[in-house]
Parts: C-alpha cells; sequence; structure tokens
C-alpha cells in the first residue's frame, strides 16, 4: 500500500532489492520460480535484483544452487560498491 508513494518520494534510488519469492511476484510480472529468477537476475537489472530469502530454513536452497555464492553475491557486492562510491 506505501510503496507507490514511497518510492515516488526517493526517485534517487538506484537499485531495489527483491528479497524472497512474495517480493519478487509482486514487483514481477513473469512466473518463474525463486531459482529460476534468482539464476537470471540479470534480465531484472538496472532496476531490481532478486534473491532468496535470507532465512536459515533456505540452507538447502543455498547448498543446492553454490552458483549463487560465487556469481549472484558477487555481483551484488559489486553493484553495491560502485553505487556507494557514487
Amino acid at each position: 500500500m506505501w510503496h507507490p508513494s514511497l518510492l515516488k518520494a526517493m526517485p534517487e534510488v538506484e537499485l531495489t532489492l527483491l528479497i524472497g519469492q512474495y517480493a519478487q511476484n509482486y514487483y514481477l510480472a513473469d512466473k518463474q520460480k525463486l531459482t529460476e529468477r534468482v539464476r537470471s537476475f540479470h534480465q531484472y537489472l538496472p532496476g531490481y535484483f532478486v534473491l532468496p530469502h535470507p532465512s536459515p530454513r533456505n540452507n538447502l536452497w543455498l547448498a543446492k544452487n553454490p552458483w549463487f555464492e560465487t556469481e549472484v553475491i558477487e555481483d551484488l557486492r559489486t553493484r553495491i560498491r560502485h553505487l556507494l562510491a557514487s
């Protein structure tokens, strides 16, 4: 309910993290599953960066998807460094 007015008040926002399936389903029109979205995170840039929820219940997901740490998290770190430096 309050997201549109909040985002309108902050036009300088350059990156929005969509953490978890509920956030992604709200903002994204596609019907992909979480793993598919996270694996193809580049297609949602530059506006959105999709991530799984950082719940301890997701440890199995993290173990099954080692590419997440090496590809996705590393890219996110680089983007955040760049945004903080500008």
